[in-house]
This record gives C-alpha cells, structure tokens and sequence, in this order.
C-alpha cells in the first residue's frame, strides 16, 4: 500500500545533521522513510512540497531540495479531495477537534485514494477519532 508522507517526516529525514546523535525513535522514523521510497511506496501531495520547500534560506538549498523532490509526483486532487477535506474540517471542529486545512486535505486524500498517512503530528490521532483515516506505523 501507498504511503502519503506528511511534512514532518520529510523534514526530520531532510534536515541537516546537527552535533547531537538523533534519537532511536528518530532514527526508526527515517530509515522508514527510506524503505518507503525504495520500494516506492512513498507518495507527496502539491501542498506537502509547497510546505517543504518554503522557508528555505538560499536559493541553492531551494533548488537542491526541489531537485530530489522531483523523484516524487505528486497524486492528483480531485473536486472530491477538496470537499471531504472540508467535510472532514467540519466534522472535527463540531466536535471540538481543531486542525488545518492541509492536515484534512492530507486526510480526505488518504481516504480517496486508499493511502496511510505517515506523520510525527499528534493531530492526526486526534482526527481519528471522528475521521476514518489509516495511520502508518513503523
């Protein structure tokens, strides 16, 4: 099955060593990651490259990501994407479940297209309990 990886786990897998040994859970998350994309089961949506690639300090950092995020297409949204993303919105808010748009595009995209979600977001657990969306676990 195909996996839609939210921001959080591209950022954690994309992100620059830093001094400090990452931790085990971090490490199990990337290399997750990568035995996702090998076996090209991993799979982005425009607005989790949109949230990828903004922010970035230089313009060579910006083309080297967009570079190896070319490896990826991205699914196509449909009028039906949309309006179960905001069908999901209002569900959740009615009942008292905050979250963003984007989260509920990721989640209405999960559903159509019959995908998990892979995402360090706490959030997404809450929107289970009112969403039918499947969860990846490593």
């Amino acid at each position: 099955m195909k996996v839609l990886v939210d921001t959080s786990v591209w950022s954690l897998a994309l992100r620059r060593p830093n001094a400090a040994e990452p931790l085990a859970d971090q490490q199990q998350t990337v290399k997750a990651l990568a035995d996702l994309v090998m076996d090209g089961r991993a799979v982005l949506i425009g607005a989790i490259r949109q949230e990828l690639l903004s922010g970035i300090k230089t313009q060579a950092q910006f083309d080297a990501l967009r570079t190896r995020l070319m490896a990826f297409d991205d699914i196509e949204l449909t009028m039906k994407d949309y309006e179960l993303a905001a069908q999901l919105f209002n569900t959740c808010r009615t009942n008292g479940v905050q979250g963003s748009n984007t989260d509920f595009l990721i989640c209405a995209v999960a559903i159509n297209h019959k995908l998990t979600v892979f995402s360090l977001d706490k959030d997404f657990e809450s929107y289970q309990k009112w969403v039918d969306v499947a969860l990846f676990r490593p």
